[in-house]
C-alpha cells in the first residue's frame, strides 16, 4: 500500500491495497473510498457465468493489472532514501529491502483486490477479479505468499528490518481488511510508506558496526557527509525525520482521495496544496550532521563556524530542484481541484500527488547527501511511465 506512479483510470481514482506506502499505497497510496456493495462475495457479478479460462497471454495481463506493475516503480525509491537518511551507501542488505518492500507492496495489491470483490463486482466489473481472470482464493494465497516472501527478505537484511518490516506487513493487512472503510485510514497509509522508508534504513545500517564513527564518503556515495553512526538503530532513528515528511505527503494524498468519486469538497485540495508547499520547502532544506566533536559543543551554543557560512554543495542544489520538480508534479492539479472541486479534477489531483511520490524521495536522498542515490531514484519516474506505456496499462488503476 504505497502511491504510484500513473495517473488513475477514468472514472475511478487510485485504489488501496497496498507499503504508503505503500500502505505501503501507502503504496505502493490513497484510497478511494468506496459506497457499493456488491451481490456476491467473488467472482464475475451476479447472473453472470464462470468465465472460460484465459490464455496464458491473457492471465499474466490479468496478474500484471492486478498486481498494478507500474505501481511497482514507485517502491524502491523507499528503501534508497531510508539509506541515504541512514548515512549509509546503499549495498546487498538495500537489495534486500528492496525486494521485501516489493513484495509487501503486491502482497497489499491483490489483497486489496480480494478484500474489495464484492464492490468491484458492481463498481468496477472488469478487474480480474470480478471478470474472473483472476479467482478469488488464488488473489489471497499469492498475498499470504508474497507477504511471506517480504518478511523472509528483511529477515535476510539483519534482524532490525525484519523488526521495521513486520508492523509494516501487519499495517498493509489491516488496511486493506478494515481500516480503509474508517477515518483511520489515511493515518494507515501513512504510517506504511513512513515506515518502508525506514525499512530500508534498517536494512541498509544493520550491515555495519556499531559504535561511534565520523569522517568523510565521497565517491559512487555522491556527496560528503561527516557525523556519527550507531548502527541499525542509530541508522533507523536518523531516518524518521525523512520518513515523517514522506509519510505526510501519503497523509495528504489519501485525504484527498476520500473524495475524488464524489467531489465537492474545496477543503481537502486545499490542506493537500498547502502541505505540498511546506514539504517541498522541507525536503529541499540542507539537512545539516555536526561531526561528534561539535554535537556537543553546538548543544550549549558554544562558538563555532556555522554550516550557514558553508558554501552550497552540489547536493544542496539538486534537493532544491527536485523538491521543486515535487512541487510542480502536485501543485498545480491541487490548485485546480480547490477552484474547481469536481471528481474528474480531484481524481487528477490525487493522480499527480502519486506521481509526485518519486520526485519527493529522490529530494529526501539529495538532502542527505547522497546525490548519486538521488538521480537513480528520479530516474524511476520516466521508467515506470515507458513501462506503463509499452505495457498499455497507462489507464490501469495502480494503488
Amino acid at each position: 500500500m504505497f502511491e504510484g506512479a500513473a495517473a488513475p483510470p477514468a472514472g475511478g481514482g487510485p485504489r488501496a491495497p497496498g507499503a504508503g506506502p505503500p500502505s505501503h499505497r501507502p503504496a505502493a497510496g490513497a484510497e478511494r473510498s468506496r459506497t457499493g456493495r456488491g451481490a456476491t462475495a467473488g467472482g464475475p457479478a451476479s447472473g453472470a457465468g464462470a468465465a472460460p479460462r484465459a490464455p496464458r497471454s491473457g492471465r499474466a495481463a490479468a496478474w500484471a493489472e492486478l498486481l498494478r506493475l507500474p505501481a511497482l516503480f514507485t517502491v524502491p525509491g523507499d528503501a534508497l532514501a531510508g539509506a541515504a537518511a541512514a548515512g549509509v551507501r546503499p549495498g546487498p542488505r538495500t537489495l534486500l529491502a528492496i525486494g521485501s518492500s516489493l513484495s509487501l507492496y503486491a502482497a497489499g495489491m491483490a489483497l486489496n483486490d480480494w478484500a474489495d470483490r464484492a464492490e468491484d463486482a458492481v463498481e468496477r466489473p472488469h478487474r480480474p477479479i470480478p471478470s474472473g481472470r483472476v479467482r478469488p482464493a488464488v488473489a489471497l494465497t499469492a498475498a499470504g505468499a508474497l507477504t511471506g516472501t517480504g518478511l523472509a527478505l528483511a529477515a535476510a537484511a539483519g534482524r532490525p528490518a525484519l523488526a521495521v518490516a513486520t508492523p509494516l506487513a501487519a499495517t498493509v493487512w489491516a488496511y486493506d481488511l478494515g481500516l480503509k472503510h474508517t477515518p483511520a485510514g489515511p493515518a494507515a497509509m501513512a504510517a506504511a510508506r513512513g515506515l518502508d522508508l525506514l525499512l530500508g534504513a534498517a536494512a541498509t545500517a544493520g550491515g555495519t558496526r556499531g559504535g561511534t564513527r565520523s569522517g568523510t564518503r565521497g565517491g559512487t556515495w555522491g556527496g560528503t557527509w561527516s557525523g556519527t553512526r550507531t548502527g541499525a538503530w542509530g541508522g533507523t532513528r536518523a531516518a524518521l525525520p525523512s520518513a515523517a515528511l514522506l509519510g505526510s505527503h501519503t497523509l495528504a494524498v489519501t485525504t484527498l482521495s476520500r473524495r475524488e468519486t464524489t467531489g465537492g469538497s474545496v477543503a481537502a485540495p486545499l490542506a493537500a496544496l498547502a502541505a505540498t508547499g511546506a514539504l517541498a520547502r522541507l525536503a529541499g532544506h540542507r539537512r545539516t550532521r555536526l561531526p561528534a566533536g561539535r554535537r556537543a559543543a553546538a548543544a550549549p551554543g558554544l562558538p563555532g563556524p556555522g554550516p550557514a557560512g558553508n558554501p552550497p554543495r552540489p547536493g544542496d542544489l539538486l534537493a532544491v530542484a527536485l523538491a521543486a520538480a515535487y512541487a510542480a508534479t502536485a501543485a498545480r492539479p491541487c490548485f485546480h481541484a480547490a477552484l474547481n472541486p469536481s471528481p474528474q479534477l480531484t481524481q487528477r489531483a490525487v493522480g499527480a500527488g502519486i506521481r509526485a511520490t518519486v520526485p519527493l524521495q529522490a529530494a529526501l536522498a539529495a538532502r542527505s547527501g547522497a546525490t548519486t542515490t538521488s538521480l537513480l531514484v528520479a530516474a524511476l519516474a520516466p521508467a515506470g511511465r515507458m513501462f506503463a506505456r509499452r505495457a498499455g496499462m497507462r489507464k490501469v488503476s495502480i494503488t
